[in-house]
């Protein structure tokens, strides 16, 4: 009998049936696809699980939720084989089979797939290039373009995207490249599907069809196991749900008993019960400090297509704004485009600050009149991912620890130590580097950058996505925190409850134009999504 599952797989104790049941033996598989026992993972000065135990049962949707570091994903880092077998303590046991892989390429010959949040694909290459890269379609060492063309098309059929195989990466949307990389987890015989954060990304169209993509595969035999910070999304999906925090198991719950809910979730991740998703906020509002009238932006590479389209709005020292709209509806392109004109063309519209109008032709004149941006995208355009917190945090105010244009290292140091402990900024060092912060940490040093560079307006793009709610709280307390010392804030949300939750005021955009505006008591989702659906500018009741 075989006794092998693969690379770096062996029986384990006790069971010498294989991963399916032996032809003729009458053997059952075991009810579980997937045993994680005691994992101990170490880093230098890290201890970053402590034997962690996961049960997963064969066709369920198992879903892992914990704040940002309590090591969810360096958990599946190690089941995957990013972390081989010899780097941490414990044991594996896939299909029955004690499991010791040394790369992914051997938890994939098993069919163990991991769909990282930072999706794996080359842009430049085609959608079929893609999914069969690095097991490629060939005869006699020539790829049998026909063949994958053909393989790739069955495969997106079975996804539900409607593309054409030779299509480039870079010419569809991060929701078709989840799909993409969902098609080539399955053109190598997936059986166990991890997915981190897939939704995270997404909007809410694409994340129901993800979602609903998922559900299939479960109803084909396919176990997944999916990472999310997104409660709501586990409650519709999951089957049982395992609690991780601070790198140990806290609890594992079954989906579909009479006792789950959010706040069950939310006090496992924690540690404690939050009564109140948002902190309790009364503002003093004081004079107004930004007034947009009539802003018109271009696309800057269709100049015939208006992206924002006279556009007027406010913001007074001490509120909280929001701007709600459905995706493509223009508010990032608004914020960028008033932040120093860093999107669009043929801008047109006055901006007033303080009373005063002010001309914002680049990036460091806005900043100059205190205006600050933290952008949607924090790892791509907010933060300098291989470099220290010390020099991100003073990356926008340079200036502000410079002596005749020579940097003030100790002074640099000071400001960094500051707001570490101020916005409670988790790593023992400021010389850490961001990249190896997690989401809300890297998030709270894309606000110290800011608020070190003492802006009268900060306009806030996304500011909590991909964050769990523990560091959501946080954020939130220090958005209070900013409109309290004075500034005025624009948060841009596609959570709803968010924006209901922090801002005195709502904009709504659709398709470019303001469409309403809603005072905090006067909102409610069904208003604001009433208005985020209008194709013209309504006067709000």
């Amino acid at each position: 009998m075989d006794t092998t599952a693969g690379p770096g797989a062996t029986a384990a104790p006790g069971n010498t049936a294989g991963p399916q049941d032996a032809p003729g033996t009458g053997a059952a598989a075991p009810e579980h696809i997937l045993e994680m026992r005691g994992i101990t993972k170490r880093f230098p000065g890290v201890l970053a699980l402590s034997d962690v135990n996961l049960s997963v049962r064969r066709g369920e949707i198992h879903a892992i939720c914990g704040e940002n570091g309590a090591g969810k994903s360096t958990l599946m880092k190690v089941l995957s084989g990013v972390y081989p077998h010899g780097s941490y303590d414990g044991d594996i046991v896939f299909e029955g089979r004690t499991a010791e892989f040394k790369s992914t390429r051997d938890s994939e010959h098993v069919g163990i797939v991991i769909i990282h949040q930072e999706l794996a694909l080359s842009p430049f290459l085609s959608i079929a290039e893609n999914i069969f890269l690095g097991n490629e379609r060939s005869a006699r060492g020539v790829i049998d373009w026909n063949h994958t063309n053909s393989e790739a098309a069955k495969l997106l059929a079975r996804v539900g995207l409607d593309e054409r195989p030779d299509t480039r990466i870079i010419d569809i949307g991060v929701g078709k490249q989840q799909l993409v990389e969902i098609a080539k987890a399955l053109s190598k015989e997936v059986k166990l599907l991890i997915l981190d954060e897939p939704t995270a990304a997404l909007n809410d169209e694409d994340s129901a069809h993800l979602l609903g993509l998922i559900s299939g595969l479960r109803d084909l035999g396919i176990t997944s196991i999916i990472i999310s910070h997104k409660l709501n999304e586990i409650e519709a999906i999951a089957d049982t749900t395992t609690v991780i925090r601070d790198g140990q198991t806290i609890e594992t719950i079954d989906m579909h008993g009479e006792d789950v809910s959010e706040e069950r979730i939310i006090r496992g991740m924690v540690g404690r019960s939050l009564d109140h998703r948002f902190p309790e906020h009364t503002p003093t509002i004081g004079d107004e400090v930004l007034r947009i009238e009539d802003w018109t932006v271009h696309h800057p590479l269709d100049q015939s297509r208006k992206v924002v389209d006279g556009a007027s709005l406010n913001v007074r020292r001490g509120e909280i704004v929001g701007i709600a709209g459905l995706m493509g509806a223009g508010r990032t392109e608004l914020a960028m485009s008033v932040f120093g004109r860093s999107y669009g063309s043929h801008i047109s519209g006055r901006v007033f600050k303080d009373g005063q109008q002010v001309t914002l032709h680049t990036v460091g004149a806005a900043i100059k009149a205190g205006i600050a941006y933290a952008t949607e995208d924090r790892k791509h355009y907010g933060l300098n991912l291989i470099s220290t917190i010390r020099d991100n945090v003073s990356g926008a105010a340079i200036s502000k620890v410079s002596e005749r244009g020579v940097i003030d290292r100790n002074e640099e140091l000071k400001v960094a130590e500051r707001f570490r402990k101020d916005l409670n900024i988790r790593t023992p060092s400021v010389e850490a580097l961001v990249g190896k912060l997690s989401g809300g940490n890297q998030q709270k040093v894309v606000l110290s950058k800011w608020i070190f560079s003492d802006p009268d307006v900060l306009i806030l793009d996304e500011p909590t996505r991909g964050i769990d709610v523990g560091a959501k709280y946080e954020i939130y307390t220090i958005i209070n925190r900013l409109a309290d010392a004075g500034k005025g804030v624009i948060v841009i949300s596609s959570e709803l409850p968010e924006l209901l939750g922090i801002c005195d005021r709502i904009y709504t955009l659709s398709q470019g134009r303001i469409t309403g505006e809603v005072a905090r008591q006067d909102a409610t989702q069904e208003r604001l999504m009433h208005y985020m659906t209008m194709e013209k500018d309504v006067t709000p009741r």
